[in-house]
C-alpha cells in the first residue's frame, strides 16, 4: 500500500475541496437554519458540480461516472463530508451503486436518470420493529396473478421526499436453516406514484438538518415481475453484494468533518490567549490537539486501507467495521473536544463546531450501530479460533 497520493489523487481532493469551499460552505447557514434546501439551489449546485466532474463521480465510466477507484472515491468522499450532509448528498448526488446490478432495462428507466441529475433514489431497508435485525422484518410481497403485492412499512428512509423511485427489501417467504427458518428477502423497484405506495414525512432529527427521513407505506401496492431487482429471494445476496463499501462511505465522510472541527481547533488554540499566552501552549490543551490528531490518523489510516483492499479484493467485514466504528467514534471524540477548546463560542452558530457535534451523533447508528461493528469485528476473531 502507497502512502502518498498519486498526483490524479491530489487532483481530486484539490478540485472537490475547493468546490465545498466556495460554493457548499456558503449556503450552509441557510440551511441550518430553515431545515430545508430549496430545489432552485440544488438545481443550481447540481449543474456547477457536473461541470466540475464531480456528479455521479462513484459510477464507473461505462454508465457516465468518473470511475474512480476506491480509495480515490473514499477521498473524494472525505472532501465532501466537510459540508453540510444535504447540501453535498443532494446537489452532489452519488446514485446507489446497487443499481448496477440492475437489468439494461432497469438501468435505462432508473440508474441513468441518477447520473443525470434528473432523479434520485432512496434505499428502504429499516421499519419500526425492524432496524439491525433485517430478517425480523415484516412488510412483505406475496405473488398474485404473476405481480407482486407488497404491504407493510418502512420508516428513516433518507431523502425519499425527493427520489423518483425507491429500492425496496420485502420479505418473500421463508426458508429452513440449521438455525432455524428464516426469512426470504427481495428487493423491488417501485415507482413515486404507484398506487398503493406513500411516502409521508418523517421524524425531526437532530443531525443533518436539511436532510430529510419519510416513512414508507405500502397498501396492497402492485408491482409486475420486472420490478424485482436481481433474482427472487435474493435480495441479502444483491445487498452484500453492492452496498459493502457504503460503510467505507460513512467512515470517509465523517474523515472530512472531523478534520474540518481540527483545524478550527488548532487555529483557536494558535490565536486565543488567556494569562499571557495562548492556550495553546496550556497542556490541558495542547495535549487535547495531540490526541484528536493522532485519533484521526489512525481512522485515516483504517480507512485508506480497507479502502485498499477493497480494491484488491480482499477486504473483509471486519476490516470495514473497524473503519466505521473508529471513523465514527473519533468524529465524535473531536467534535466535542474542538468545543471544549474553544469554551463558549464552541456552542454558537457563528461556528460550524455545534452542527458538527450534532451531525455526529448519528453516525454511530445507522449503516450499522457500533455495538454492530464490534459484533462483526470480535466474530471474525472467535470465528478464526473456532468459536
Amino acid at each position: 500500500m502507497q502512502f502518498g497520493l498519486t498526483e490524479e489523487q491530489q487532483m481530486i481532493v484539490d478540485t472537490t475541496r475547493s468546490f465545498v469551499e466556495k460554493e457548499l460552505y456558503p449556503h450552509e447557514a441557510e440551511v441550518e437554519r430553515s431545515g430545508h434546501l430549496d430545489m432552485d439551489l440544488i438545481r443550481d449546485l447540481q449543474a456547477k458540480a457536473m461541470a466540475a466532474g464531480l456528479y455521479a463521480a462513484n459510477m464507473p465510466e461505462e454508465v457516465g461516472g468518473a470511475g474512480l477507484d476506491t480509495l480515490s472515491w473514499l477521498l473524494y468522499e472525505k472532501e465532501l463530508g466537510r459540508a453540510n450532509y444535504a447540501l453535498h448528498w443532494t446537489c452532489v448526488a452519488r446514485p446507489s451503486n446497487i443499481l448496477l446490478a440492475g437489468t439494461e432495462e432497469q438501468r435505462q428507466k432508473y440508474l441513468y436518470p441518477c447520473i443525470r441529475g434528473e432523479t434520485w433514489d432512496c434505499l428502504a431497508m429499516t421499519e419500526p420493529g425492524a432496524g439491525s435485525d433485517l430478517r425480523g422484518m415484516t412488510a412483505s410481497a406475496r405473488e398474485d396473478g404473476g405481480d407482486f403485492v407488497l404491504n407493510g412499512t418502512k420508516h428513516f428512509i433518507s431523502h425519499a421526499d425527493i427520489a423518483g423511485f425507491a429500492i425496496v427489501f420485502m420479505a418473500t417467504g421463508e426458508e429452513d436453516t440449521p438455525r432455524g427458518p428464516k426469512k426470504r428477502i427481495t428487493a423491488f423497484f417501485v415507482d413515486k406514484g404507484t398506487k398503493g405506495f406513500t411516502v409521508r414525512d418523517g421524524y425531526r432529527n437532530v443531525s443533518h438538518r436539511g436532510y430529510t427521513n419519510a416513512v414508507l407505506e405500502f397498501d396492497d401496492c402492485r408491482l409486475p415481475k420486472s420490478a424485482v431487482l436481481g433474482e427472487l429471494h435474493k435480495g441479502f445476496e444483491v445487498a452484500n453484494t453492492w452496498l459493502g463499501a457504503t460503510r467505507l462511505q460513512v467512515a470517509s465522510t465523517c474523515l472530512g468533518r472531523a478534520d474540518r472541527a481540527l483545524g478550527h481547533a488548532v487555529s483557536y488554540a494558535a490565536e486565543r490567549k488567556q494569562f499571557g499566552q495562548q492556550i495553546g501552549k496550556f497542556q490541558g490543551v495542547s495535549f487535547k490537539l495531540a490526541d484528536m490528531a493522532m485519533e484521526l490518523k489512525a481512522a485515516n489510516l483504517l480507512t485508506w486501507e480497507a479502502g485498499w483492499k477493497f480494491e484488491a479484493g480482499s477486504v473483509t467485514d471486519a476490516d470495514m467495521a473497524m473503519a466505521k466504528l473508529k471513523a465514527t467514534e473519533v468524529l465524535a471524540m473531536i467534535a466535542d473536544e474542538a468545543i471544549q477548546i474553544h469554551g463558549g463560542m464552541g456552542l454558537m452558530d457563528e461556528l460550524p463546531l455545534e452542527r458538527i457535534w450534532r451531525d455526529a451523533r448519528v453516525e454511530r447508528i445507522w449503516e450499522g450501530t457500533s455495538e454492530i461493528q464490534r459484533h462483526i469485528i470480535s466474530r471474525a476473531l472467535l470465528r478464526a479460533v473456532g468459536g
